[in-house]
C-alpha cells in the first residue's frame, strides 16, 4: 500500500465513525426530547396515553390539596383549559396558587398528569429571603428594588 492509499483511507474510516456517530446522537437526542406544553396545547395535540411530557401553566386557586396517601393534587391551568396533576414528594418552596410551575411526569387517561418533577418558576426580581436579610444586615440592600 502506497503512502497516499494509507492517508485516504484513514480519512474515509474517519468519516465513516464521524458520520456514525452524528446518526446515533440525533437518534437518541430525538428520542429523549421532552416537549413543553401548555394544556391547551397539550389537549389539542395527538400525545399518546402514558407518554412522557413537560406541561407549564398557572397553578389553579383553590385547587390544591393532599390526600390520606401523601399525594398532593392540583389543577394547572392556562386560563383556556385545566389538566388535573397529581404528585408524591416534597413541593419548591415557590409552589403556590395562581403561580407559574412547570410539571415533568406521565399523560394519563381524563385530562390528568402523574407527575414525576414539579419546578416552580419565578420572575427575574426574586431574590431568596435569607439572602435579601443578609443583604439589608450589611447595609447593601437598595430599598428602591
Amino acid at each position: 500500500m502506497t503512502q497516499r492509499f494509507q492517508r485516504f483511507l484513514l480519512i474515509l474510516v474517519s468519516l465513516i465513525f464521524l458520520t456514525a456517530s452524528i446518526f446515533l446522537i440525533l437518534k437518541n437526542t430525538k428520542n429523549n426530547l421532552i416537549f413543553f406544553y401548555t394544556p391547551t396545547e397539550l389537549l389539542n395535540s395527538d400525545i399518546k396515553i402514558n407518554q412522557k411530557i413537560r406541561i407549564g401553566g398557572f397553578i389553579q386557586k383553590k385547587s390544591l390539596s393532599k390526600n390520606k396517601n401523601n399525594s398532593i393534587n392540583f389543577i394547572i391551568t392556562d386560563n383556556k383549559n385545566l389538566l388535573n396533576v397529581s404528585y408524591v414528594g416534597i413541593l419548591p418552596d415557590l409552589f403556590r396558587e395562581g403561580q407559574g410551575a412547570v410539571i415533568e411526569g406521565v399523560y394519563l387517561e381524563g385530562n390528568s398528569i402523574e407527575a414525576t418533577k414539579v419546578f416552580a418558576k419565578h420572575d427575574e426580581n426574586y431574590m431568596p429571603n435569607s439572602i435579601k436579610k443578609e443583604l439589608e444586615k450589611n447595609d447593601y440592600w437598595k430599598k428602591e428594588y
